[in-house]
């Protein structure tokens, strides 16, 4: 099928039509593996040249995929289908702060950072904030129900969604939730936006609520020996009744990847825990750090080191910030990839999955890394590989499904802050196999042409592997 450029063109501007192989390269992937050319790249500017694009596309059946900053790890802006991706960068403008009233209104193309950094001001943060808070964008996160480092005191962008305004398949307009914390009436219909991951509609403005920033924050790191001790301590500050603002892991292979990138000259020691308090006054941080500090010497924790200096902060945090990018270092000629990167078990089983993990890796001739947002229950691991050699996807196939067997076993879950997209879904698709049904009727009712990111998430493709393309130049 073809798109027509000039009908494009008449409705967001030459300059804002992209159909060169360059530019479809680019637009072709995400953070993920995967790659899948689009036909045609738009970028909008405003809501009513996206109700016009999503018209046109849904009257001719032409796949629509939203983008945001292309920092998804699980294929979410790939066009595995071909058609129009739709660049919402340029929707960027902050509309409203209301700090009396705890919300903002934003564009989906603001950049986490800099609505932060346009908040401080008024004594205010929006404090979902993933690792990737420099270049993630608001609809990004908002479509992925992103969550970040704060997540165990904060929770997750849901938590921080008061409404927006989305445009559904046929081009209208609607308005969903509301400017208040509370909204009793009705189904929640701004909720089942949040995580849907463009397949239900697309995001043109959001309301955000606002957390007043903290005055007081103290930042600790704890060496340990054992990893099983670093998760016990998790497990046991999270049923302690402390209210961490962050609760860290980090192990071995992460340990070994940052000092190698970095040069942080961190201890050479099966994991570290890093836990920070947050608050308006020293005494209640105080306590807050005493209770976790006496928790990790209990389980053996060592070399605890602690500063309520924000430019200590950042030095002792810097090697948890820049992890995922130093993780290709850890190991000539071994590639990081993003498949089982984001589980969720429950706290108690922490340590536990922090050490299976590592036991599946080594049965499967990959290397696997164990850290993240433990505190609230979200387990990270990359799989560092020789990408170009086709064995290596066998064996991370099997490591990925091995992992996954184990996260549903003790009453866990695929996915606690990337989504789904290409990479979980098989995975995700066997834990939620009693729910599909109703998924796919909700999708078919509000997108009845399947125009928007098909096959993605209940429709994905059923082998991740040979879904699309991989970017990498695997030889046989």
């Amino acid at each position: 099928m073809k798109v027509d450029i000039e009908k494009l063109k008449g409705i967001v501007g030459e300059e804002n039509v992209k159909d060169n192989v360059a530019d479809l390269y680019i637009y072709g992937s995400d953070a993920s593996v995967h790659e899948a050319l689009p036909w045609v790249v738009v970028r909008p500017k405003t809501k009513e040249q996206v109700q016009e694009i999503i018209r046109y596309a849904n009257a001719e059946v032409i796949p629509v995929v939203p983008r945001g900053a292309g920092s998804g790890m699980s294929g979410h802006a790939v066009p595995i289908d071909g058609g129009i991706v739709m660049d919402l960068k340029q929707m960027n403008r902050i509309l409203e702060i209301r700090p009396q009233d705890m919300l903002c209104k934003v564009e989906p193309g603001v950049v986490d950072d800099d609505l932060n950094r346009a908040l401080k001001p008024y004594g205010m943060f929006y404090p979902p904030t993933p690792a990737s808070s420099k270049i993630a964008t608001i609809g990004g996160e908002i479509a992925n129900n992103a969550s970040g480092v704060r997540s165990v005191k904060y929770g997750a962008t849901r938590d921080s969604v008061l409404g927006m305004k989305v445009v559904l398949a046929n081009g209208d307009l609607v308005n969903l939730g509301s400017n208040t914390r509370v909204e009793a009436s009705g189904y929640q219909l701004d909720r089942l936006i949040v995580g849907s991951e463009g397949t239900l509609g697309v995001i043109v403005e959001a309301t955000l609520l606002l957390t007043p920033l903290p005055k007081i924050r103290c930042l600790a790191t704890a060496s340990f020996n054992k990893l099983e001790d670093a998760g016990e301590s998790i497990s046991d500050i999270i049923s302690s009744g402390a209210l961490p603002s962050m609760l860290e892991l980090m192990d071995n292979v992460a340990i070994t990847a940052v000092n190698k990138t970095l040069n942080l000259g961190l201890p050479d020691v099966e994991a570290i825990v890093l836990f920070e308090a947050d608050g308006k006054v020293k005494e209640a941080v105080d306590y807050e750090m005493k209770i976790m500090k006496e928790i990790c010497e209990r389980h053996n924790g060592f070399g605890i080191e602690m500063s309520y200096d924000a430019k200590e902060r950042t030095r002792i945090y810097s090697g948890r910030k820049k992890l995922f990018a130093a993780l290709s270092r850890y190991k000539e000629g071994l590639s990081c990839t993003s498949l089982a990167d984001d589980m969720a078990v429950p706290n108690s089983k922490m340590a536990e999955c922090a050490r299976k993990i590592h036991e599946i890796a080594e049965r499967n001739n990959v290397v696997m890394t164990a850290y993240g947002h433990c505190g609230s229950g979200c387990m990270h691991t990359k799989i560092l590989m020789d990408p170009t050699k086709k064995e290596q996807w066998e064996d991370a196939k099997r490591a990925v499904a091995e992992v996954y067997d184990y996260v549903y076993s003790v009453g866990g879950t695929t996915s606690a802050e990337h989504g789904i997209a290409l990479s979980k879904a098989p995975s995700w698709k066997k834990e939620k196999a009693d729910s599909l049904a109703m998924m796919r009727a909700i999708k078919k009712a509000l997108d009845p042409n399947n125009i928007l990111n098909p096959h993605k998430l209940q429709d994905a493709p059923d082998d991740w592997v040979t879904a699309t393309r991989l970017r990498y130049p695997v030889r046989a």
